[in-house]
């Protein structure tokens, strides 16, 4: 009976180390925390994403309040759109919000980033923010740098 609890005990640790690494990869990829279609809808314009991807973090001061949803191209005005999905409680974001696509860290990943703006009226589902500024390309900087650099 001893051998029997021991082989009991052992399979229960192994099933908790596998059901804590699946966690651990659900938080990791993300996928643990991305809703369904809860919240509201906003589209963005950009010149250039960088790398941002679908479930890419949607944050206001340094607060997660969404996730990107979609990411598309309009061949029409040569653009990036990109669709951001807004947890409900946030719903309280002026029209004339400015979004930027940032970087956290030097080297991390890349996350829209919303400036509240002033006005008296509220972004609604399907609203589009016009004031946009694209991703930073650390090569499309460099190479500036270097050729400034050549000139002299």
């Amino acid at each position: 009976m001893n051998t029997r609890t021991l082989e009991l005990m052992v399979g229960l640790f192994v099933a908790a180390g596998i059901a804590a690494l699946f966690m651990l990869a659900m938080s990791a990829s993300n996928l643990s925390s991305y809703g369904g279609d809860e919240g509201y809808t906003v589209k963005a314009r950009f010149d250039n994403i960088g790398g941002l991807k679908t479930r890419s973090p949607v944050s206001a001061g340094g607060v997660r309040i969404g996730r990107v949803t979609e990411i598309g191209y309009d061949m029409a005005g040569y653009e990036a759109w990109v669709t951001m999905s807004i947890d409900p409680q946030y719903d309280a974001f002026p029209i004339d919000t400015s979004a930027s696509i940032l970087t956290s860290g030097l080297l991390g990943e890349q996350y829209v980033g919303l400036e509240p703006g002033a006005e008296d009226e509220y972004l609604a589902s399907g609203s589009v923010i016009t004031l946009t500024q694209s991703a930073l390309v650390l090569e499309q900087i460099i190479g500036q740098f270097l050729y400034s650099k050549g000139d002299e």
